[in-house]
């Protein structure tokens, strides 16, 4: 009997306590967060986990690199995008200012988070001299100056200032640093380079590589830099390009294998040792072949024996050189090593094409996730799953009074005194008159170059800062009479013995294939300003504003001092620093100065060059 009675006591609790669990909420369950989206967890297991997830369609997404007037933010969202670029001149419609920027790359990243597995893109622009598309943005002067001034600090505190400024508008990856060792000063893309021997390109290009990648500047984010073009592109032989009207810019580059590994792979082992995530293939070719079509450069050389373990990217439309048969040209490309491509315009039209090459075995899915898993480590390296949007609260920081006055010791430490007859140089504040000719004294565009705002940059007012003429202005005494025409018509006397005469005279902007020159000669216009001044001038300092070394044997001899101010960007008056000596002159030639056209490409010719590589005079 009492076993009975407990065998219906634990029945009648297990009926009531069944009771009470149907009785009772339902427990709410605990949400699963996808590997990938664990900040915790290491890179590699985040990225293998979301590989695994993606699609064929949403893998090839990540490879696609399209240029912002070429999308909207639905075919971000809808077709996985993995990267977007201004290109020169890529500043919002409606307004170039930085609140319009953050609005702009902001939208197409919500767009990018929208999608399936919430991706971020990588927005990037060539921020070559500082954020050089945005209005407002310090100037810095470009490489050529800085190659000049060679001191490694600076240059990587003006990769740190470059990074704050596009950071704050939402642009994390920057085309730069140029690392190309220019043979041939009529390339139009000289003053890209910092110098014509590898080992000088490799220093400065790891210092603005530090700076720019340095992780305190933006946490969590990191800002990552693109070492360029990958390779042999500052070697190519005059009249070998075959786009439009360029000679030099995206040619060929001849020789053995040897020449290019002792003089145009240096700076590229040496920022990959630096912490380089991104390297961008060259336009040119290499006796015969186009650099983009290269397995050998691209993977044998550049992932394999260097172990480069980053991502890389073609340049603008280059892939479509390969081959006048699209299909062709994408699947050697991608095969070759290219992981992300610059389109820039037709997304679908390369995602459908490699799409196509995937699913008929031309292009391996092996080869497609090894282009994403770099990718995606990139992304995830830069902390872009963690915070995709820009950092508004760097936003004071563009173009602020700190950042133009590093670039105004930039300048003033590149400029490069050549000659200095009756130590004319530094000039007496007290000078009782000075006449100032050239166009170049007073435009902010000349003095600024190309990848300015635009792609070609511009002459005039383009950008906020101090031209040459007032940083002259702002350095004399109350009492000196300064009369400035840009075409050297004065109105007082330029041969009295207390005056001095400052011509500054500059090439007009232009960048890439369409600076190449044959002449390297000052425009027409500057050339007649000189000659007037050299005939009514007593004393004639002339200051030129130029990318690269010009032709001047037979003009030397009729002016008394000779300063290369190269392109010095928005800070004009760094330049007045050092001619009335509140600065020494520190700056050395990164390039040789040749005597005549017979001596370029480097090494070429007979006799002393004008000026040797290192030359610089120190009053």
């Amino acid at each position: 009997m009492r076993l009975q009675y407990l065998l219906c006591l634990v029945m009648l609790v297990g009926v009531f306590g069944a009771c009470g669990t149907l009785n009772a909420p339902p427990a709410t369950p605990t949400p699963v967060i996808p590997l990938y989206r664990n900040p915790a967890a290491p890179i590699a297991e985040r990225v293998e986990d979301l590989l695994q997830r993606m699609t064929l369609a949403e893998k090839i997404g990540q490879m696609t690199l399209i240029e912002k007037n070429s999308i909207t933010a639905d075919q971000v969202r809808e077709l996985a995008i993995g990267g977007v670029l201004s290109g020169g001149g890529g500043y919002p419609d409606d307004e170039n200012s930085p609140m319009a920027w953050v609005e702009m790359v902001n939208a197409l990243q919500q767009a990018a988070l929208n999608s399936r597995l919430g991706i971020p893109i990588i927005y990037g622009a060539d921020g070559v001299h500082g954020h050089n598309n945005l209005y407002g943005a310090v100037i810095f002067p470009h490489n050529i100056g800085l190659g000049a001034a060679n001191d490694p600090a600076l240059v990587e505190q003006i990769g740190r200032v470059t990074a704050r400024e596009m950071a704050a508008t939402g642009v994390f990856w920057n085309y730069a640093p140029g690392v190309m060792v220019v043979q041939d000063v009529r390339w139009g893309r000289t003053y890209e380079s910092y110098a014509e021997r590898p080992e000088h390109v490799a220093s400065l290009a790891v210092a603005f590589l530090r700076g720019l990648q340095a992780p305190d500047i933006a946490a969590p984010n990191r800002i990552i830099g693109t070492p360029k073009h990958y390779v042999g592109d500052g070697g190519t032989t005059w009249g070998t390009s075959t786009t439009a009207n360029y000679q030099l810019d995206q040619g060929e580059t001849f020789g053995d294998e040897t020449t290019i590994r002792t003089v145009h792979l240096p700076p590229y082992r040496a920022t990959i040792a630096a912490g380089a995530h991104v390297i961008m293939a060259s336009y040119s070719s290499w006796n015969g072949q186009k650099m983009h079509a290269s397995s050998y450069w691209l993977t044998n050389v550049l992932k394999e024996e260097l172990g480069f373990t980053g991502f890389i990217v073609s340049d603008w439309e280059a892939i479509d050189q390969i081959d006048p048969d699209y299909e062709r040209a994408v699947v050697t490309a991608i095969n070759a090593g290219i992981d992300m491509n610059m389109v820039p315009y037709d997304a679908v039209r390369f995602i459908e094409t490699l799409t196509r090459a995937v699913n008929t075995g031309m292009v391996s899915e092996t080869r497609i996730d090894d282009a994403v898993r770099r990718i995606l480590t990139t992304k995830f390296a830069m902390g872009l799953f963690d915070q995709p949007f820009a950092h508004t609260e760097l936003l004071g920081d563009i173009g602020s009074p700190a950042h133009r006055a590093l670039a105004r010791t930039a300048v003033a430490q590149s400029l490069v005194l050549l000659k200095n007859d009756g130590n004319l140089l530094p000039l007496p504040k007290d000078v009782a008159h000075l006449y100032i000719g050239g166009q170049a004294a007073h435009d902010l565009g000349i003095q600024a170059g190309g990848w300015t705002i635009e792609w070609q940059g511009k002459p005039g007012a383009i950008i906020p800062g101090t031209t040459i003429l007032e940083g002259i202005q702002a350095a004399v005494t109350a009492q000196t009479v300064i009369e400035y025409d840009p075409h050297g018509r004065f109105r007082g006397d330029p041969m009295a013995t207390d005056a001095v005469c400052i011509a500054v005279v500059g090439e007009l902007p232009y960048a890439e294939g369409r600076g190449d020159s044959a002449t390297l000669r000052l425009p027409p216009n500057e050339q007649r300003t000189l000659r007037r001044m050299e005939e009514s001038c007593a004393r004639l300092i002339v200051v030129l504003v130029s990318g690269r070394p010009l032709i001047i044997t037979d003009d030397l001899p009729r002016w008394d001092a000779l300063v290369a101010a190269w392109l010095p960007g928005s800070e004009g008056a760094g330049v007045a620093d050092v001619l009335f000596g509140d600065q020494p002159f520190r700056g050395r030639l990164p390039v040789t100065w040749p005597r005549s056209l017979d001596q370029l490409p480097l090494g070429s010719g007979s006799g002393e060059p004008l000026f040797p590589y290192g030359f610089g005079l120190t009053p």
